[in-house]
């Protein structure tokens, strides 16, 4: 016998990471009552580094949420295998590197000062009734009224809205650490080779280093979501590379590796009462640092329609998919080998001279929208 709970919020968000509690806060923000779910027991101090951009950074000042970061500087691209400079792009204000836990504890707190209630260690079993009813893991059916789905690619909303939506392995794998290190540039330096590169950026006061470090494969197994695995092997999978990054690679001591699932946009974002924000709509490969940003992006525009879900949607999808095959393309752009890569470093080191801010130019179209201005 599963016993009703309390009258439902004007707004139920599933998930309480970057997408959920930013879509709470501006919910919360406009008038609305809001509840938020986490599986959870705590928002405890785990995760890695973010790479915040102006479109999102603008996000979270409109939301009122201040994290501490770190300015970032450049982007810098580095020839893995030579450790020689490919092209430094240099970074207007706003590009900031933030270690997740930090952004979560910061939409925390604000979410608290906005009257936000947080339910940490429910776990929903179910949605029924067109996405109008939660039930949950202690026998509980608790109503809702507008239901957010921010618990990512593998969660319940998800499997509501689009059930039969699955991903496609890409054929390469990631490894995520962070090491101590007594000081680094504040950039975002990616370190590229054949087959394979490494993404490196200090987080908070500068004495953490986030790496992430993807290798090309011809499988995986999706049951293995994510493994801690052996430093060796990615020490391994980078022993080509020039001194300096193998170095930093032995002081890796705990690492996780997961592979990388290319979702697209799932087809569609609402069923019933039930809307799909950040992962659970759009997982994005991390090969353009957008995934945070675009959540944040997300949970702003969302709110302010929510009443005309498939309006944001049609509203929205451009510039999600945009975004999407960029990532893709980038993948393969930093794994160029032979003459490819020769004439691609070559083109980039003579742009580097001429032009440096030409290349990150092609993005103006993401790092200069204001979602708040709408």
């Amino acid at each position: 016998m599963i016993a009703s709970a309390v009258l439902a919020s004007d707004v139920t968000v599933l998930g309480a990471g970057i997408a959920g509690l930013a879509m709470a806060v501006a919910c919360a923000q406009r008038g609305r009552s809001v509840t938020v779910i986490e599986q959870a027991a705590a928002l405890t101090d785990i995760g890695a580094g973010l790479q915040i951009a102006p479109n999102g950074g603008r996000v979270l000042a409109a939301l009122g949420v201040t994290p501490r970061a770190i300015a970032s500087r450049a982007v810098h691209v580095i020839d893995g295998v030579s450790g020689k400079s490919v092209i430094r792009m240099p970074l207007g204000p706003g590009f900031r590197l933030i270690h997740r836990a930090d952004l979560i504890s910061a939409l925390a707190d604000r979410a608290a000062d906005v009257g936000v209630t947080l339910r940490l260690d429910t776990r929903v079993t179910d949605i029924a009734d067109g996405g109008r009813a939660l039930h949950l893991s202690e026998d509980t059916a608790m109503p809702t009224a507008r239901l957010i789905g921010a618990d990512g690619a593998r969660g319940r909303a998800r499997a509501f809205v689009e059930p039969d939506h699955r991903g496609a392995f890409t054929g390469q794998v990631a490894w995520r650490a962070i090491v101590p290190v007594d000081q680094w540039p504040a950039e975002a330096q990616i370190h590229t080779g054949n087959g394979r590169h490494l993404v490196c950026y200090p987080l908070r006061d500068g004495r953490a280093l986030n790496i992430v470090a993807v290798e090309e494969r011809t499988a995986w197994t999706e049951a293995g979501w994510s493994h801690t695995d052996d430093p060796a092997h990615l020490r391994a999978a980078f022993a080509g590379y020039a001194t300096p990054i193998r170095r930093l690679l032995d002081r890796v001591e705990t690492v996780h590796l997961w592979g990388l699932m290319d979702h697209g946009a799932t087809p569609r974002w609402t069923r019933g009462a039930c809307t799909l924000i950040g992962d659970a709509a759009h997982p994005t490969l991390p090969f353009l640092a957008q995934g945070a940003n675009l959540a944040l992006e997300d949970a702003l525009t969302l709110a302010a329609m929510l009443d005309d879900p498939a309006g944001w949607e049609a509203a929205r999808r451009p510039r999600v998919a945009r975004a999407l095959a960029v990532a893709r393309s980038n993948a393969r752009n930093y794994h160029l080998s032979g003459a490819k890569r020769i004439l691609g470093h070559g083109a980039l080191r003579t742009l580097n001279v001429i032009r440096p801010t030409a290349m990150l130019g092609r993005y103006d179209w993401l790092y200069n929208h204001d979602v708040t201005a709408g």
